[in-house]
C-alpha cells in the first residue's frame, strides 16, 4: 500500500513541497480565524445572510487547501504508487476515485 498521510494509520506523504506546506498552514490559520469570527457572529445574533456569506467564504478557503493537497498527492504519492507496479497502482486508482467522489459532493 502506498505511503500517504492519514491520521488513522500513521501513513505519511511521500513528499511535500515546502512552499505548498507553508501556504496551506497560513490558509488554515486564516480559516481558523474565520471560524472564530463565525462563532462570534452567531453569539452576537448577526444577520443570517451575513453569516451564510462568511460560511461560503470558509468553504471556498477549505476547497483551496484541498486543491493544493490534491495536487501534491497526485504529484508525489499517486505517482510513486503507480510507478511501484500494478498492485500498488490499482490500490491508488481506487483511492483516487474514492477521494474524488467524497470531495465532489
Amino acid at each position: 500500500m502506498p505511503p500517504q498521510a492519514s491520521a488513522t494509520n500513521g501513513r505519511k506523504a511521500v513528499a511535500v513541497d515546502a512552499g505548498a506546506k507553508e501556504r496551506n498552514r497560513k490558509r488554515l490559520r486564516r480559516i481558523e480565524g474565520q471560524v472564530r469570527g463565525l462563532q462570534k457572529m452567531v453569539e452576537d445574533d448577526r444577520y443570517c445572510a451575513d453569516i451564510l456569506t462568511q460560511i461560503a467564504s470558509v468553504h471556498e478557503a477549505l476547497r483551496s487547501v484541498g486543491r493544493e493537497l490534491m495536487r501534491n498527492h497526485l504529484k508525489h504519492c499517486a505517482s510513486a504508487a503507480i510507478q511501484q507496479g500494478p498492485t500498488e497502482a490499482e490500490a491508488m486508482y481506487d483511492e483516487l476515485v474514492k477521494m474524488m467522489y467524497r470531495h465532489s459532493r
